[in-house]
């Protein structure tokens, strides 16, 4: 009887928790009135406005200022879109001298610091100088409208100055991310065609300086496009100068004069090109081009955020990705916000130095990754230790997605329960957000992404094209920020993004499902591109490097979960020869990785194998190696060809599985 009553109590709370969690994830979470009675959209309307998207986009166009007004708004050839062809505007002008002829040259644009507790306070004219005299520069060094100009430097405000010089003179900028190594560097500079390298002799990380030149000149003789070489001195490192090919920036700073005469470009005139990793061991260059793309991040920003004159935003991201490009450069500058922007390790030299940031500039907006929440869960209160938090009045979330432990954990303990979290989708790719919460309009779900901004048109379809509750992201419409294709790389632009749907619709890449409430959660990514601590990484690229030793035949890949991280890498590899005695090989391969891509891309785990899982076809079976390591059960093998290979996966996928996870392995 006894044992009958504990069974029926447990069976009770057990069917509670099953409906609470339920009733968890199908609430419309926390909307908060306060926020919505200051926020400048209130109306849902701007919905309906947005489903006539060709004439709400022009619309829009009229905030941002022309030189020459477009004649067509929209020419549609899938997979190619031209969005206000005819008209003629300049980055730079948008982000700088319109806000200065409206009296806003004393505001300030960046309070810069570092982990060693530098500052520098940076107002819109003193950036205006900045960036006017290094156009001078880059045209002194032969830079013209449509070169390529390749930039390697910490988050400085003059890394800033550069990609915005670049856009005054119409030169197309790839930014190279500082945490990638020497042979990322080279393959991005190649492809490109970089006529000109700005580069730093170093940065601070984690009480380190990391040696920008010195990594650069591992390279730059097998990059013959480069002519020249600008060096910022930040770090007092020292570094080998070449004559004739480098330069220090602050003696060229000091020869040109305060004024450059902006560029007039063409709308659909190239802005940047930006490599994000893909399925193949080649890095992807994505090109955006000028109206569209800064309309779109001009006005995703002012909208997403809320955006008031007095605001002061911090967006975490390094301005090699996307993200530090479209919200913390373009965006922002083109809206006159004031921002703070950070070079060093949020663990460095004490685990409360973002918080404490906060509180020293009185931050209103926070805009940062779960990678970096999940951290600061970790360090507890010790992150938080002397500060009050009390300036924010919203949060973001952006680069992968965030569970809703992790959601509900920043909003009580970062926004104390009085923010409202914007939890942002888009891609390199799309260049500005394509799905994310209104902050005065939309109720909100730990968790879920929430539905398509105003001018977007997003569904979940399955491999037929069709309507589903899960299946995959598409984006039915074109819209300003798209990108304009791959550089030099029509072929695999139409199949990466356009092949899935004979054309149709774009092609995400992301697991998706769509709830009764209409609201978008995202499941991750179908292809095998990993992102680990918000980084976007291709398995290939990893395989090719560990490919880079001699003594490795093969490499299998995967990323497995992590409550900290989100992903963790793991590498699988075959040797040449199995009885190779080469000390710690396993070290060896891991520091190989890192010296070729960067330190975030470093496997947690190398594991030797005798073979890998492949089919008939000599495709390897990645899924076979993350559900051993993740102990899930390993699906149809039916396609396996080597079955006799699973006794050692089976062996050390379940040995590393138990040092990430315990001895559950799940």
């Amino acid at each position: 009887m006894k044992n009958n009553f504990g069974r029926l109590v447990l069976q009770s709370i057990i069917f509670s928790l099953v409906i609470s969690c339920s009733i968890f994830a199908k609430k419309k979470f926390y909307f908060n009135k306060d926020f919505q009675e200051k926020a400048f959209l209130k109306n849902s309307d701007i919905y309906e406005k947005g489903k006539n998207y060709i004439s709400f986009w022009e619309s829009c166009a009229s905030e941002l200022d022309w030189f020459k007004k477009w004649e067509t708004t929209l020419e549609w050839n899938s997979p190619y879109a031209k969005w206000f062809i005819g008209g003629k505007l300049n980055v730079s002008y948008n982000c700088l001298d319109r806000h200065i002829k409206n009296g806003l040259g004393e505001k300030v644009a960046f309070f810069w610091r570092n982990e060693r507790g530098d500052r520098k306070t940076v107002t819109y004219n003193e950036m205006y100088t900045e960036v006017n005299r290094l156009s001078n520069v880059l045209k002194s060094m032969s830079v013209h409208k449509g070169d390529r100009v390749a930039i390697y430097m910490p988050l400085v405000p003059q890394s800033i100055a550069a990609m915005l010089a670049c856009t005054r003179i119409g030169a197309i900028h790839t930014v190279i991310f500082g945490g990638i190594g020497a042979g990322a560097i080279k393959d991005r500079i190649l492809d490109a065609e970089a006529k000109v390298l700005l580069t730093s002799d170093g940065s601070y990380r984690r009480g380190k300086v990391i040696e920008y030149k010195k990594i650069a000149d591992k390279i730059l003789d097998e990059c013959a496009s480069i002519q020249k070489v600008l060096v910022l001195k930040h770090t007092e490192s020292p570094v080998v100068m070449r004559e004739n090919r480098d330069f220090w920036y602050h003696e060229e700073m000091d020869n040109v004069s305060d004024y450059c005469k902006p560029e007039e470009m063409d709308s659909e005139d190239q802005l940047f090109i930006l490599y994000t990793s893909g399925t193949t061991g080649k890095p992807k260059g994505i090109i955006h081009t000028t109206g569209g793309y800064l309309l779109g991040t001009h006005m995703t920003y002012k909208w997403v955020f809320d955006i008031k004159p007095e605001d002061v935003y911090w967006c975490t991201a390094d301005i090699g990705w996307i993200t530090g490009h479209s919200y913390v450069v373009y965006g922002p500058m083109s809206n006159a916000s004031t921002q703070v922007i950070f070079e060093g390790s949020f663990d460095y030299p004490k685990k409360n130095i973002f918080s404490q940031i906060i509180d020293e500039y009185k931050v209103n907006i926070f805009y940062t990754a779960p990678t970096l929440i999940r951290m600061f869960m970790k360090w507890g209160n010790e992150c938080l230790e002397g500060s009050s938090l009390n300036s924010l009045r919203l949060l973001g979330s952006i680069g992968e997605p965030i569970n809703p432990n992790s959601w509900m954990w920043f909003y009580k303990n970062i926004g104390h329960e009085s923010c409202p979290i914007v939890d942002t989708w888009f891609q390199t790719e799309t260049g500005a957000f394509v799905i994310s919460p209104l902050p005065g309009i939309t109720k909100l779900k730990p968790g879920s992404i929430t539905k398509a901004l105003p001018g977007f048109e997003v569904a979940i379809l399955d491999d037929e094209g069709n309507e589903s509750p899960s299946g995959f992201l598409a984006i039915k419409k074109p819209f300003p920020s798209m990108m304009r294709g791959l550089y030099k790389n029509h072929d695999r632009y139409v199949s990466t993004y356009w092949g899935k749907w004979d054309g149709k619709y774009y092609y995400a890449g992301d697991h998706s499902r769509i709830d009764s409430d209409g609201y978008i959660w995202i499941g991750g990514r179908s292809d095998e591109v990993l992102k680990v601590a918000g980084h976007r990484i291709g398995t290939a690229e990893i395989e090719n490097a560990l490919i880079e030793n001699n003594a490795v035949a093969e490499a299998g890949v995967i990323g497995v979960k992590d409550k900290i991280r989100g992903t963790v890498i793991i590498a699988f590899v075959v040797l040449k020869d199995e009885n190779i005695n080469e000390g710690n090989i396993e070290v060896k391969l891991k520091k190989d990785v890192a010296t070729y891509l960067g330190a975030y891309a470093r496997p947690q785990h190398v594991v030797i194998l005798k073979q890998l899982p492949k089919n008939r076809s000599g495709k390897i079976l990645r899924r076979i190696l993350k559900n051993s390591v993740e102990g899930e059960d390993l699906g149809n093998i039916v396609t396996l060809f080597n079955k006799d290979a699973l006794v050692e996966i089976k062996e050390k996928a379940e040995k590393i599985g138990k040092m990430l996870y315990g001895e559950k392995n799940k």
